[in-house]
Formats: C-alpha cells, sequence, structure tokens
C-alpha cells in the first residue's frame, strides 16, 4: 500500500512513535471512555429504562459481553483482508450509530439493534489498535509502545466509569449513551482523517485456520480445564458491571456512585501490580495463581456479611473525616481485595497457560486465551440476572403497591407520598409549561402527610424532560420557600403498555419532599429483600470451587507430568 506507515527495526531505544500510532492511541482512548461509561450502567439501563426483566437483562448483556472477547479474532481476519483505516472507520461508525440508537429509543427491539451495533464495532477494534501499536514499534521498543497503550486502555476504563456517575445523576442513564456515542465520533474523525494505514502484509489467517485452531483448543481438556477455573474468577470480577450496580441501588437507592466505587480496582492494580509481581517472581505460576482464587471468594463475602456489620453497627460506620453505609464500606473492601487478587493472578496467568500448549503450539493457545472471560461472563451476568430476580427483585415490576412504598421510605430521603389515580388524573388537566390552583384532592392528601398548603400555593406543569410516546411528566407545588416535586415513575416500559393495549404505561406518581430524612430515620426493606445478600455467599461459592478446582488441577496435572517426566509443567507430552 503506498499510503502504509512502516517502521524499520532502529534498534535503539526510544519513546518516538509514527503519528499513527498516536492516533490509534487517541481513539482507543476515546473508545474506552465510551465503552466504560456505557458499560457499568448497562444492566440497569436495559433494565430500568428499557424494561427487560432481571433475566432477560442477564441473558442479553451476557451474551453482549462474551461475544466481545469471542469476535475479534475473526474481525481482525476481516480487518487484514480490507486495511486497518478501513475496519477502523467501519467500527467508530458503527459504535456511534449504535450508542445512539441505545440512548435514543428506549424500546426492546431497538435497544437489542444496538448492542448488535456496539458489539461487533467493539470486537473489530480490539485486534486493529493493538495490531497498529505493534506495526508501530520495531522489536526493540515494541515493550514500551504496548505499555503506553496499556496505560490509555487504564486511563479511558477509570475515566469513562467516573464520568457515568455525575451524568446519570444529574440527566438519567441514557444521556450516558449520547456521551459514548459522542466520543465515538471524535475517534472516527480523529481515524478518517490523521490514521494512515499500517503495512499487514504476512499478517492474518484465514476463517478456516481460525475455526480449526479453536476446535483444536477447545479439544484439548488440560487447556479447556483451566480455561473454566479461571473464568470463575473472572466471573465474580465481572460483578462490578453485572449484579453490583443494581444491588446497591435496589438496597440503598440511588446516589451511591457505583461506577466510582467500581474504580477502587484499577486504582488498586495500578498500585500493587508492580510490587506483588515482583514479589512472586520466583513463585511457580501455578501457585500464584491460586493465591489470587484463594483470595476472590473473600471478595464477595464481604458484601454478603455487609447486613450483620450492618446490624451492630447501625447504618453509618465513622471513618474520621466522612462516614458511610456499612454495605459501601464493604463493597469497598471486597473490590479492593478483587484488585489485589488480580494483581495475584493476571501476570502469571499467560505463563502459566502457556506451559498447558503441545509443544510448537503456544501462539496458538495463547492466542484463545480470552476465552476465559467469553465464559464467565456468559456465566456471570445469567447467573446474576437470575440471583436479582429471585432475592433482589425489581422494586417497580414485581414489588406490589404497599411494598414499593416501603421500598421507597428505606431508600429515598426525600420521598414523602405516592398519588393515587384520581389525584394524579387532578394533575394531568393542569397543561404543561402552565400554573394553577392546586387541586383540592392533592391538599388533602398532603394534609393527610402533615403537610399544609397556604392557600397562595400553586402548581406548576414542568415540561417533562422525556421525548417519549408515553411522556413522563412533573409538577411543581411552590408554597412560599419551600417547594414539593411531583414525578412519574414508570413500572412498566412503553412498548410493554402498547403491547397490552394502553395509552399510557403504568406508574406510579411520587411526592418528593425538599426536607431529606436523615439517614437514621430511613425504614426498613419491605421482606421481599430479607434475604438479597444471598446472591453474593452464591458467588462465594463460585470462587470457592474456583480455587478448590485449581488446587486438584495443580496436583492431577503434577502427577501426570510427572510420570512423563515433565518438570513443573513446562512442556507437556503431546
Amino acid at each position: 500500500m503506498s499510503d502504509a506507515v512502516t517502521t524499520p527495526e532502529s534498534g535503539r531505544l526510544s519513546w518516538r512513535f509514527p503519528p499513527t500510532f498516536w492516533y490509534a492511541n487517541g481513539a482507543e482512548l476515546c473508545e474506552r471512555f465510551a465503552f466504560y461509561g456505557m458499560f457499568i450502567t448497562l444492566v440497569r439501563y436495559l433494565n430500568r429504562d428499557v424494561g427487560f426483566t432481571d433475566v432477560e437483562t442477564g441473558y442479553i448483556t451476557g451474551a453482549f459481553a462474551a461475544m466481545l472477547y469471542f469476535l475479534p479474532t475473526f474481525m481482525g481476519i476481516m480487518a487484514d483482508k480490507i486495511g486497518f483505516k478501513q475496519a477502523l472507520i467501519i467500527a467508530f461508525t458503527l459504535l456511534t450509530a449504535g450508542y445512539g440508537l441505545l440512548g435514543a429509543y428506549q424500546l426492546k427491539g431497538t435497544a437489542l439493534t444496538a448492542l448488535a451495533l456496539i458489539m461487533f464495532g467493539g470486537a473489530i477494534i480490539k485486534p486493529v489498535i493493538s495490531g497498529t501499536v505493534a506495526k508501530c514499534s520495531d522489536s526493540v521498543n515494541r515493550a514500551r509502545a504496548m505499555s503506553i497503550f496499556y496505560m490509555v486502555v487504564n486511563i479511558g476504563a477509570f475515566s469513562g466509569k467516573a464520568v457515568a456517575g455525575p451524568l446519570n445523576e444529574h440527566f438519567g442513564l441514557q444521556y450516558i449513551n449520547f456521551y459514548a456515542a459522542g466520543m465515538s465520533f471524535i475517534a472516527l474523525v480523529l481515524i478518517a482523517g490523521f490514521y494512515r494505514n499500517v503495512d499487514t502484509v504476512g499478517t492474518g489467517k484465514t476463517v478456516e485456520e481460525a475455526l480449526r485452531g479453536l476446535g483444536k483448543v477447545m479439544l484439548n481438556f488440560r487447556f479447556l480445564s483451566l480455561i473454566l477455573i479461571i473464568a470463575g474468577f473472572w466471573a465474580i470480577q465481572g460483578q462490578l458491571y453485572a449484579g453490583v450496580p443494581t444491588y446497591l441501588e435496589r438496597v440503598l437507592g440511588p446516589g451511591y456512585k457505583p461506577e466510582w466505587i467500581a474504580n477502587i480496582n484499577p486504582l488498586v492494580v495500578v498500585l500493587c501490580v508492580v510490587p506483588i509481581t515482583h514479589l512472586v517472581r520466583s513463585f511457580l505460576p501455578q501457585n500464584a495463581i491460586a493465591i489470587g482464587l484463594f483470595i476472590i471468594p473473600f471478595t464477595m463475602l464481604c458484601i454478603a456479611v455487609a447486613p450483620a456489620i450492618e446490624a451492630v453497627t447501625g447504618s453509618s460506620i465513622s471513618l474520621g473525616v466522612t462516614t458511610v453505609h456499612p454495605l459501601v464500606l464493604m463493597l469497598m473492601i471486597g473490590i479492593a481485595l478483587q484488585g489485589l487478587a488480580e494483581c495475584f493472578l493476571s501476570p502469571k496467568f499467560l505463563e502459566y497457560a502457556s506451559k498447558q500448549a503441545p509443544p510448537g503450539e503456544v501462539g496458538l493457545y495463547l492466542g484463545y486465551q480470552h476465552l476465559t472471560t467469553f465464559f464467565a461472563w456468559l456465566f456471570g451476568f445469567i447467573l446474576s440476572g437470575y440471583l436479582l430476580n429471585a432475592y433482589c427483585p425489581d422494586p417497580r415490576k414485581q414489588l406490589d403497591f404497599d411494598a414499593r412504598q416501603e421500598w421507597r421510605l428505606a431508600t429515598q430521603p426525600d420521598y414523602l407520598l405516592t398519588l393515587d389515580d384520581p389525584t394524579h388524573e387532578m394533575l394531568r388537566a393542569v397543561p404543561e409549561g402552565t400554573t394553577a390552583d392546586i387541586p383540592a384532592s392533592v391538599r388533602a392528601v398532603l394534609a393527610a402527610n402533615n403537610v399544609t398548603l397556604p392557600q397562595s400555593a400553586q402548581v406548576e406543569a414542568v415540561d417533562a424532560p422525556d421525548w417519549q410516546v408515553d411522556p413522563e411528566r412533573e409538577w411543581i407545588i411552590q408554597a412560599g420557600d419551600t417547594e414539593y416535586r411531583i414525578a412519574e415513575d414508570h413500572l412498566e416500559s412503553h412498548a410493554d403498555a402498547r403491547k397490552a393495549g394502553r395509552e399510557h404505561a403504568a406508574r406510579d406518581v411520587v411526592v418528593y419532599s425538599p426536607d431529606p430524612r436523615a439517614q437514621s430515620e430511613m425504614g426498613a426493606l419491605p421482606k421481599q429483600y430479607e434475604h438479597a445478600h444471598f446472591i453474593w455467599y452464591v458467588f462465594t461459592g463460585v470462587g470457592v470451587v474456583a480455587f478448590l478446582a485449581m488446587v486438584a488441577f495443580k496436583f492431577v496435572t503434577g502427577a501426570i507430568d510427572r510420570q512423563r517426566g515433565v518438570t513443573n509443567g513446562d512442556v507437556p507430552a503431546s
């Protein structure tokens, strides 16, 4: 190719790379910003806004996340054929359209289409950006190039989740998708305007070769066993995106920013991976991996025992400069332990995995080590969906009227009461954007809850922020210096309402007080949530099984290798 970027072997260490290297990393930064901002909120968005059940959401997000790690091998084959620049333009076009579509229409079919676009776009980017980094560096400087690339990935992952928290708090979950679409579009401009094709001559394989290699890997019982064992570790790690955000929001209510809490994991990894890698440098790989697998069950156990700790300490624990809820504290400790466990496991996993490959096939087998994440996220997200459905049910879909009110009193400090349907219809008669006298029925309901309004008080029908066919409505009651907000809280999706033959989606009309209750004044969760923490005992069990399986794997393969005259599993017999 005449416009191809090539990097000759310089033989000197340098931090200088071709411009395409930096544009590729800039695009990767934007893509990580977009993906992690969307992914940390995806389960809640599909469930709460789009209307999928917990179980449906588990299957959808599990398949989506798993395929993101299965497809890159095949997308890389396509990229080799058409050129990296053309592949990246296609990828970022798909991502921009997918994220935009996901935010623009909260409909089930549209959401599935959008996720498919994002899945294929993301699967193209994974091999192409890393391939660009490799092609834009020589053998002497490749380690430096990769270190820059991994730093960019981690900065994007950390920052994407950090931005998602305030976006959700101030605008809503759908706007995170618009933000992701904007970041993808910036990356598209970078690639289309500045990226030059790299030389892909002599790279890649055919689809037939890739499938044949996959079949060989899947039929190797030793390697497949290791993949499935390590998948137990990543299934627990995946709960940072699958179960934890939804659980935290249902048990404690909004405002705790699970997006920020999840960032404890990469922070611990960045701080600890180098010293821990140095510490275990002389360990057998299987022993270091076993340490990581020994730690990982405790990360879930921390969350599981939070209710017992709350029973002793109350609803807040002082940390000196601030106070936190016991669940938040134990979640922070658990996530920090996850990062610590990862520091023991990840650096040694590839080394040990390579020793499970037959002679001459190490490269083939390591090319499919990402199957750990494929199995982990498929299993972990689906299991999370079933467990949330059973032990921490969706309050808007699965709780009756009285239980929903208990849930709101326990999780929303500013919740005051829920209006009945006739009172709601009186409010709907007030045209949007206008102010009117407060209906007598509304005054009566508020008075029954110790809220007496002056005669001069009026209600304003606020223009709804939503753009749906069945729009949300909001009202403001101004009583002197005090302001009460009334908002519709949808209990089902608009599409489901239309399927049922109703014009409007089922909803609660909730009145919020300007004077939030203190944490000590919050009510108890409804009885449907009394076993919610059992979710984390189940995942603790998953971690224990993975650890015991690793111990068994270590001794069984060790015994087999000793019989065959192999030391420490270095070169398994073919």
